[in-house]
């Protein structure tokens, strides 16, 4: 009987990814265990491996192909014994799909059960136009036009605009005050004593709408790939859901610098390939991660993630670190970073930015996690204010450490600073809670021996 395989789920999230390369072509055969294709997902690309023995009779899903859909059919696998050929035709069918185990060993998603079918949905009627805007279409006003209309109680989108594709200007304001016309539209829209209707969300220009507005061949389009629309995603859903607030902070590290200088000077050799070099070699940012990871542990309220029954109190300090890939950002996890030695949080991180540069990332690797740290220092960029990555509670976003004017005891003085900004959600880490935390990693980054201990 054929074997159905299908694309399987490689997070629990996981909705649909791309088949990126087939290992293996018609005709050859495969054992467990035996690595059959590349599955790229929005971040990582992972290998998957056939789970039953046979020969391959038909690659359903050519290799770079885009949106496949968790547990569609992507090749058919004869049994041992059974004809290539027959087992391609017959594959598909009523055979149970079985879907091939990610090397990873991410959980697999449940295939969704079939809801029944809809009634059909009458048929739309095409919305009225009037003055050259279709009902619900967004109209084009500028700034000026706006205002005027709206201290004359003008309806801008009852207006004729004669400006750029049809854009509404002050004059054509002026002539529908002066016609009235358009007042009386606004007041037929809402019957007398009707409470006010909210205003319509504002909808993102349309591609047809962008692309009007540069000259035809003075650019190129570049689609979108997974990633990109992953992070796209996740940003309009950060902003649009997570009431953000800001606190900043400005952190002395000359006592760290000194203290990281004496680390590695002292760190023994190992041998490789490329012959003898120190075991490890602490950056500024290896030791940011640690110093959030004990400020949460130090203040425990504020480890924690918003639902909208309860509140997730994490038991460990994980760190997300944002780093920078081609096409995009990921967010490699420094698990238990409070526990554990700078040493080691040194090398995790550098192998985990290794693996996330060349997208070998494993879904659990940079999924969860209680917080992250986005580092622009090594880019001069002096302060920011970053996106909070749901379901995190809270994101560090690191500036450059820089020689500024300091006053000591009544004294100027130069040392060097960095800057650093607390985003927290404000419904889980309110103002104060979220100062008290900045002021616990203040205090490890200025009395960096507290790290040590």
């Amino acid at each position: 009987m054929p074997i159905n395989i299908t694309m399987p789920a490689l997070s629990p999230t996981m909705e649909e990814g791309n088949l990126s390369k087939w290992l293996v072509k018609e005709g050859d055969k495969v054992s467990p265990g035996d690595v059959i294709a590349e599955i790229e997902t929005d971040k990582a690309t992972m290998e998957v491996e056939a789970v039953d023995e046979g020969t391959v009779a038909k690659l359903v899903v050519p290799a770079g192909t885009e949106g496949v859909k968790v547990n569609a059919l992507i090749a058919v696998l004869a049994a041992e014994g059974e004809d290539a050929s027959a087992a391609a035709k017959s594959g598909g069918g009523a055979a149970p799909a079985k879907a091939e185990a990610p090397k990873a060993d991410a959980p697999k998603a449940e295939a969704p059960k079939a809801e029944p079918a809809a009634a059909a949905a009458p048929k739309a009627e095409p919305a009225p136009v009037a003055n050259g805007h279709a009902a619900g279409e967004r109209t084009f006003a500028s700034p000026l036009a706006r205002r005027i209309a709206k201290e004359a109680g003008v309806d801008v989108s009852a207006v004729t605009g004669t400006g750029p594709h049809g854009r509404v200007v002050k004059a054509d304001v002026d002539a529908a005050i002066a016609g009235g016309g358009a007042k009386a539209a606004l007041a037929a829209k809402a019957p007398a004593g009707a409470p006010a209707a909210p205003a319509p969300a504002v909808k993102p220009m349309s591609d047809d709408q962008v692309l009007k507005l540069f000259e035809q061949g003075s650019y190129e389009l570049v689609p979108h790939d997974n990633m990109r629309k992953t992070i796209a995603r996740r940003l309009v859903e950060a902003k649009s859901t997570i009431p953000h607030f800001y606190l900043t902070l400005d952190c002395e590290l000359d006592a760290l610098l000194a203290l990281r200088t004496q680390i590695n000077a002292a760190a023994p050799m190992k041998k490789t390939e490329k012959g003898d070099v120190p075991a490890y070699k602490l950056s500024v940012n290896d030791m940011v991660i640690k110093a959030m990871a004990m400020a949460l542990k130090a203040v425990p309220d504020a480890n924690a993630s918003w639902t909208e029954t309860a509140m997730v109190k994490h038991k460990h300090a994980d760190v997300g670190v944002a780093v920078s890939i081609p096409g995009g950002l990921i967010t490699p996890i420094i698990r238990k970073a409070d526990e554990k030695t700078l040493s080691t949080i040194s090398n995790e991180m550098k192998d985990l930015a290794s693996r996330a540069r060349s997208r070998k990332l494993k879904p659990e690797e940079y999924q969860g996690g209680t917080t992250a740290v986005s580092n622009l220092g090594m880019f001069g960029i002096k302060d920011f204010a970053a996106v909070i990555n749901p379901p995190h509670a809270t994101i560090l976003a690191v500036g450059a450490g820089e020689e500024r004017a300091v006053v000591k005891n009544g004294e100027l003085k130069i040392a060097t600073v960095m800057s650093v900004t607390l985003s927290t959600d404000h419904r889980a880490v309110d103002g104060a809670l979220g100062a008290e935390l900045l002021v616990a990693f203040k205090r490890l980054i200025e009395n960096p021996m507290g790290m040590l201990v």
